[in-house]
């Protein structure tokens, strides 16, 4: 799909760090192996041939309901799209499958960031998010 799109610009739109106490941040630290990424997709169409793609992360322990710790970046990216005859699915594999894997290196990487000098210094992000099997299953 190369060739059909490109990246005008990407930014963190939203960030949200939320340690509500130090009790918090040492429960967060002795339960950070049961924190989950969850990634959220939406596009929505601009002018020109342009499309805004906001990739949220959630990173949280499920397993808490109160006194945990949130964490959620939303990320932008501006894409113009290439090819005018473009067929809707390959849209959609662009958007979600695509763009993902060419930006989320570099998203993960401000997220670890912003999350190891919020209190969190030793922490990994478990399996890489694969997006081709995401989008794979969207589409069956």
């Amino acid at each position: 799909m190369e060739n059909k799109y490109k990246i005008i610009v990407s930014y963190i739109q939203d960030l949200s760090v939320e340690i509500p106490s130090p009790e918090t941040l040492i429960s967060i630290r002795n339960t950070i192996p049961e924190y989950k990424m969850k990634v959220d997709i939406k596009s929505k169409p601009l002018k020109r041939k342009m499309i805004e793609v906001l990739t949220t992360l959630t990173y949280e322990n499920p397993n808490i309901k109160k006194e945990r710790g949130f964490f959620q970046i939303k990320y932008a990216t501006a894409i113009d799209i290439l090819d005018v005859h473009i067929r809707k699915t390959e849209l959609e594999k662009i958007v979600l499958c695509d763009l993902q894997m060419k930006i989320y290196p570099e998203l993960e990487e401000k997220f670890l960031t912003i999350l190891r000098n919020s209190g969190l210094p030793d922490l990994k992000f478990g399996a890489k998010i694969d997006f081709e099997k995401l989008y794979k299953d969207k589409m069956n």
